[in-house]
């Protein structure tokens, strides 16, 4: 289920019907999958929201559904700034789910936490799903987040891990719940560019998935 691995994740479906739980991004790679998201020294309820420390802005209300539990593993750090991109980064991978859970490939919280210049391509990702009439469920944990910031403080790098061993998709019509193709690497290793916007909102500028690049 990589986010942003448009181009695997529509072979995957063509020949199996299961489309994989990954976010999404750009690259050529066929072995990447493109992408969203970013670390809590606890696991965080899939249904928490986690506005960004110190910022004053009205961010969106994001819910997901107990059948799908997107978790956060040591998701936090010291440093306030730091904190700040981990949290809206999280937010942003937690919109982009509950719009294909809520069949919402305009939905404003996905606009709210990505830049314009990558909307497009998050929306054909909610679309690879909801064209399918295909849901999301199950569980799925990011792990392993890390941020190195740009030197002028407008702009951040962000990297974790997800586990889609236990992620699976669900037909709205029929019911019909698969998980990856047989042999497939449950790990894939996000990679985000994120920029603060003139709100203080770090917004998601670039995503690239690649799987097989974690383990746990």
């Amino acid at each position: 289920m990589a986010r942003r691995a448009l181009t695997t994740t529509a072979a995957a479906f063509a020949t199996t019907a299961a489309l994989l739980l990954t976010a999404c991004g750009g690259g050529d790679d066929s072995s990447s999958d493109d992408i969203k998201g970013a670390g809590n020294s606890s696991s965080s309820p899939s249904d928490s929201a986690s506005p960004s420390a110190g910022s004053d802005v009205k961010r969106p209300v994001i819910k997901l559904p107990s059948s799908f539990r997107l978790t956060f593993e040591n998701w936090t750090s010291s440093d306030p700034v730091e904190q700040a991109v981990l949290n809206d980064g999280k937010e942003e991978l937690r919109a982009g789910y509950a719009a294909v859970i809520a069949n919402d490939p305009d939905s404003e919280a996905v606009t709210f936490y990505d830049t314009e210049g990558v909307r497009g391509q998050t929306k054909q990702w909610i679309k690879s799903y909801t064209d399918k009439d295909l849901t999301v469920i199950g569980k799925l944990p990011a792990f392993d987040p890390k941020v190195v910031m740009a030197e002028n403080g407008r702009g951040a790098a962000l990297t974790y891990c997800t586990d889609e061993t236990d992620a699976k998709t669900k037909n709205r019509k029929t019911g019909k719940v698969e998980g990856n193709p047989a042999g497939t690497n449950p790990y894939v290793r996000y990679s985000l560019s994120l920029a603060k916007n003139e709100q203080g909102v770090w917004q998601n500028s670039s995503v690239r998935g690649e799987r097989g690049k974690c383990s746990r």
